[in-house]
C-alpha cells in the first residue's frame, strides 16, 4: 500500500512538472488524476485495495465531521438550557482496536468531539477511559463509539 501511495505522489509531481505549476491545488489535482490512473489499471497492478483504503479514510473523515457538528449542537443546547440537568461520568470503553496508531486515533477522535474527553488507556491496552459531559446511558455511548469511530478505523486501517 505504501508503494502505491508513493507512486501516486510521483504521478502528482509529474503532473506538476508537465503543467509547470507546483501550487497545492494543481498538485492535489495531479494526485486525483494519479488515483484515477491507478484505478484504471487496478487489475494489472493491484491498486484496488489502495483505492478502497483511500475511500475508507475519506469515509472516516466524513463521519468525524458529522459527529463533530452533531456533538457541537448537543453541547450548545446543554449550555443554552436555563436549567442544566446532566449525568456526567467516566465510562470504561472496551477496545477492539489493538495497535498503538489505532488506539491513538480513536482517543484523539473522541477527544476532538465536543462533550467527550479520552482520559486514559489501561496498562493492557484493552480499555479506554472516556469522560462524557452527559452520559445517561453508558452502554448506548459505548455502542455509538464501537459502531462509529472504531468500526471506521478498523475498516480504514486493516
Amino acid at each position: 500500500m505504501t508503494g502505491l501511495f508513493l507512486i501516486n505522489i510521483l504521478l502528482a509531481l509529474s503532473w506538476g512538472a508537465v503543467t509547470g505549476s507546483f501550487e497545492a491545488v494543481n498538485l492535489a489535482f495531479g494526485f486525483l488524476l494519479g488515483a484515477g490512473a491507478l484505478y484504471l489499471i487496478r487489475e494489472q497492478v493491484g491498486t484496488a485495495g489502495y483505492l478502497n483504503r483511500a475511500w475508507q479514510i475519506v469515509s472516516l473523515a466524513v463521519l468525524f465531521v458529522y459527529e463533530l457538528v452533531l456533538s457541537a449542537l448537543r453541547v450548545a443546547r446543554i449550555v443554552l438550557m436555563p436549567k442544566i440537568e446532566l449525568s456526567p461520568g467516566i465510562i470504561a470503553y472496551p477496545l477492539t482496536v489493538d495497535r498503538d496508531f489505532e488506539i491513538t486515533m480513536l482517543a484523539n477522535l473522541i477527544t476532538l468531539t465536543p462533550g467527550t474527553l479520552s482520559v486514559d488507556v489501561s496498562e493492557d491496552r484493552k480499555v479506554l477511559y472516556v469522560h462524557c459531559l452527559d452520559v445517561p446511558d453508558p452502554q448506548a455511548t459505548i455502542d455509538d463509539i464501537k459502531n462509529g469511530f472504531e468500526r471506521k478505523i478498523l475498516e480504514a486501517f486493516r
